[in-house]
């Protein structure tokens, strides 16, 4: 069985926009199927193989309508089809199983390859995001009923527990891919110790990406890089690039180059889409 973070290619997972930052927060922020259309396409030319998508309503509020998500999906395949599409599940502004879930039923030329699995219910700053056990078990179900991989979020070790958990009633199967998100308020914050521990408690076959909230997003990124791992860049995290002075809003491009530029200075290569299919076990581009 593959080990679970052996030295490789890195993969960089673009995050561009996420439920909570706003035009009236940044002008940045990616909002209409086409901006964010945009900002994958060119996040990709600059290395991104995985992006997590988030949709949104005309009005800018978070948005789980699978109409949505297929425009956007859509209009991503036609010029790139070897990216991997992620879908959010998020339960964070809209809790019901039926509307969480009902992204996961697009199929077809617009069937996304990953779905979102948040791992545990948490708080933020400002709100929580509410994943009850049933919940989270129903997700995961219907992505393995729908082929779909599980975007395996974890906030703390607990969470990474839980996934062992879903593992052994078979809900889950590997090659496992875990998003490690730090420095939440209420959850792992963003140092050594929170870090190294999560890495070891994560199952066989697992690939992971460091992700950092707010200020925190450039040192996890950096960290990703360097002990060998992944990175989950992009406005959802942070939206400013100059952190923690905070007087420069950034833009998507902005972070996933600074990344791809710490990546070379580093000797890091970048994974392409086709690899990192390839060890997630996911669909080739062809079979889209």
């Amino acid at each position: 069985m593959e080990t679970k973070n052996e030295r490789g290619k890195l993969i960089i997972n673009f995050t561009p926009n996420g439920m909570i930052p706003t035009k009236e927060m940044t002008p940045f922020v990616p909002i209409s199927p086409e901006e964010i259309a945009n900002d994958v396409l060119k996040a990709a030319e600059l290395g991104a193989s995985i992006v997590h998508l988030h949709a949104r309503e005309p009005d800018g509020t978070p948005s789980t309508k699978k109409e949505i998500f297929a425009e956007i999906i859509r209009r991503i395949r036609a010029k790139n089809k070897e990216i991997i599409i992620g879908v959010t599940t998020s339960g964070r502004n809209i809790n019901t199983f039926e509307a969480r879930s009902e992204v996961l039923d697009l199929d077809g030329d617009v069937k996304p390859d990953m779905g979102s699995l948040t791992l545990s219910s948490l708080n933020f700053n400002k709100s929580a995001s509410v994943n009850s056990p049933e919940v989270i078990q129903k997700l995961a179900t219907k992505m393995l009923e729908r082929g779909i991989k599980p975007e395996l979020e974890a906030f703390d070790i607990g969470m990474i527990n839980y996934a062992k958990y879903l593992i052994t009633k078979e809900i889950i199967k590997p090659p496992f891919y875990f998003n490690l998100l730090f420095g939440n308020i209420a959850c792992a914050q963003a140092d050594l110790i929170n870090a190294g521990l999560m890495i070891r408690e994560l199952p066989e076959s697992s690939t992971w990406a460091f992700a950092g909230i707010g200020d925190h997003q450039l040192k996890m990124n950096t960290l990703g890089i360097i002990w060998e791992g992944n990175v989950r860049v992009g406005l959802e995290d942070n939206i400013y690039f100059d952190n923690p002075k905070r007087t420069q809003l950034a833009t998507n491009i902005q972070l996933v180059e600074r990344i791809a530029k710490l990546a070379k200075a580093y000797g890091r290569e970048i994974a392409t889409p086709r690899e990192v299919r390839k060890i997630l076990g996911l669909r080739a581009p062809e079979e889209i």
